[in-house]
């Protein structure tokens, strides 16, 4: 078995359908984890979203951004932009499945390899969390998006406050800010305030502000020395300069022009499939 990571789909359904025959990928024999944002921007965001559905217990997947955006617009949230892909998937006969079984994955997974803790989510973890608050809070938004509160949190999902996550935070702002911290962070202060309008690569920090994995853990909280994928960040490139926490970025900008990647997590390999399609 072989145990595949790989960044943000965007729509690229052509790229990653050969990226699977590469790595001659086989269901119910290796396992793929994909860090978020299966839909949007690109031209086959109904098949991609299809397409790990039909993967099952071979897959590991969390939730992005742009699957909650479409979750917010499917019900009646939002407005759809001008770069949004995500018609099709409204149009689709199958639609009421695939949506139902998109708001029941989680913002967070992670299991041992190699006697090794690896965690992914979209964005990354707040830096002052340990890796079991982490999972606690990820459990808590989890539980509002599979649940009967999902409608009412989609309405008040969008915003960019609270920034800064304090302990006695409750109701929607709690929930926000989880799931802000999984699925949008980049860059955050010293006191573990996020930015939101930077998304640009390192040089577009604001004034005090640095990528999340350039800050450490609080003493003790990481001492099984555990591996943290990420995807959402594509001006990144895969690179993680100057991180204080073992990371690993996998969003390589396949729906701009870049490609999608896949490492093994076992051997650290790194497998490239170039876009053949791209958003302008």
């Amino acid at each position: 078995m072989t145990q595949w990571a790989i960044g943000d789909l965007q729509g690229c359904h052509v790229e990653f359908e050969r990226l699977l025959q590469r790595l001659e990928f086989t269901p119910g024999r290796d396992v793929m984890w994909l860090a978020g944002d299966l839909v949007n921007r690109g031209p086959g965001s109904l098949e991609c979203l299809r397409h790990a559905k039909a993967l099952g217990d071979s897959a590991r997947i969390v939730l992005g951004n742009h699957d909650l955006h479409l979750l917010a617009v499917a019900h009646g949230f939002g407005r759809l932009k001008r770069s949004d892909t995500l018609q099709p998937i409204l149009d689709a006969p199958d639609r009421d499945e695939l949506l139902d079984w998109l708001r029941r994955q989680p913002l967070m997974v992670e299991e041992t390899i190699d006697a090794r803790r690896t965690v992914m989510t979209h964005a990354g973890v707040l830096p002052g969390w340990t890796l079991n608050q982490a999972a606690a809070l990820a459990r808590e938004a989890e539980a509002a998006l599979a649940g009967d509160a999902c409608r009412e949190f989609l309405g008040e999902m969008y915003g960019d406050t609270p920034d800064l996550w304090r302990e006695d935070l409750s109701g929607i702002a709690r929930l926000r800010c989880i799931v802000n911290v999984f699925t949008r962070m980049r860059f955050v202060d010293r006191e573990g305030r996020m930015d939101f309008a930077a998304k640009e690569g390192l040089d577009s920090a604001p004034e005090g502000y640095r990528p999340w994995f350039q800050f450490p853990r609080p003493e003790g909280a990481w001492d099984d020395s555990p591996r943290l994928l990420f995807g959402h960040w594509a001006a990144l490139e895969g690179e993680t300069p100057a991180a204080r926490q073992d990371v690993a970025a996998l969003d390589t900008g396949c729906v701009w022009g870049g490609g999608l990647t896949a490492l093994d997590l076992e051997t650290g390999q790194r497998v490239f499939e170039p876009a053949v399609t791209s958003r302008d």
